[in-house]
């Protein structure tokens, strides 16, 4: 469709095992690769969801191509059991989910994503919300540190935080460049040849589009529409997500903390597995996949087959 490579799309079909008469969902849609490797797959339906109202237009075409067999929804996958609700689905085979922003949004200059390009600081996935202009510019200096600390992993966080809110004292910051220069006089380049505005950039934009607690909620819905036997395969790209999802299915499949058999019960302890691992740990991207895409070297995928059990968010409903 474009020149956007999709990471690890052989790994995440295989995972799928898209079949006749299956209904799938893309959670984060973007550009339609993985969309579209699953409908060639087989004669099956896929609902393809995405917050930017720009991928679903782009989907467009893509959906004149598979009459009938692709739906295309503009929303957050945190919410895809409400759309699946709505689009009069019960039940799907397969779920997929490509996290963080594509290498579309960061080469749309317009959209504030990316400091390889002087623009309005934005970085919205979709059209609602502050932005990032309005959290720079609106937050306090200790809780600006912990955000970049945090979502960052940003070492140097406490210095850039006090020399944002010196520079806004004087100016706005309204722009990537801004924005850039600011961080880029606090930290050193490193050997690696890695900008070092990366890590603030990267703090802000998973805090104005929520992205941590997006996909708490995305898995748990997930969790919710899968019939049995459905699978969920997830690709991240960050420590932070990776461990989101990692704990999620450890606990999921029985592997959580059970609690001291000293103290009072830990609450669903004895939930049933909604889970089962298709393969214990990451699948990673190949070496050739990496010479060929660089962006996918820090991939990391997770995939598992959903069991009969009850979900534990219907079963925590059952209790109260």
């Amino acid at each position: 469709m474009t020149g956007h490579i999709p990471v690890m799309l052989e790994e995440v079909i295989m995972a799928l095992e898209p079949r006749d008469g299956g209904v799938y969902v893309d959670g984060t849609f973007g550009r339609g690769g993985y969309t579209e490797e699953i409908l060639s797959a087989a004669v099956n339906k896929v609902f393809g969801v995405d917050r930017d109202p720009a991928a679903i237009t782009f989907g467009a075409e893509l959906s004149q191509r598979y009459p009938g067999r692709l739906e295309l929804l503009e929303g957050r996958f945190g919410c895809l059991e409400s759309l699946m609700a709505t689009a009069g689905v019960g039940a799907v085979q397969g779920v997929t989910l490509d996290l963080g922003v594509s290498s579309i949004q960061l080469d749309e200059a317009a959209r504030g994503f990316s400091f390889r390009f002087d623009a309005p600081l934005d970085m919205r996935m979709g059209r609602d919300g502050p932005n990032a202009a309005d959290i720079v510019n609106k937050t306090g200096e200790r809780d600006l540190a912990d955000l970049i600390h945090q979502l960052g992993e940003e070492r140097n966080a406490r210095r850039i935080a006090k020399a944002i809110v010196l520079a806004r004292a004087e100016t706005p910051i309204l722009t990537t460049n801004q924005l850039a220069t600011i961080v880029r006089s606090i930290v050193r380049k490193t050997s690696n040849g890695i900008d070092p505005a990366t890590r603030t950039f990267m703090a802000l934009r998973i805090r104005v589009n929520d992205e941590l607690g997006e996909l708490s909620r995305g898995l748990t819905a997930a969790e919710n529409i899968l019939a049995p036997g459905g699978r969920l395969a997830v690709v991240s790209f960050h420590s932070l997500e990776d461990r989101i999802v990692k704990d999620f299915l450890k606990s999921r499949v029985g592997k959580s903390d059970r609690g001291s058999r000293h103290l009072p019960a830990v609450p669903g302890a004895d939930r049933l597995p909604s889970f089962r691992l298709v393969k214990r740990g990451i699948f990673k991207p190949s070496a050739r996949e990496v010479a060929r895409n660089p962006r996918s070297r820090s991939a990391k995928l997770r995939v598992a087959e959903r069991t009969d059990a009850p979900s534990w968010a219907s079963a925590a409903r059952e209790l109260y």
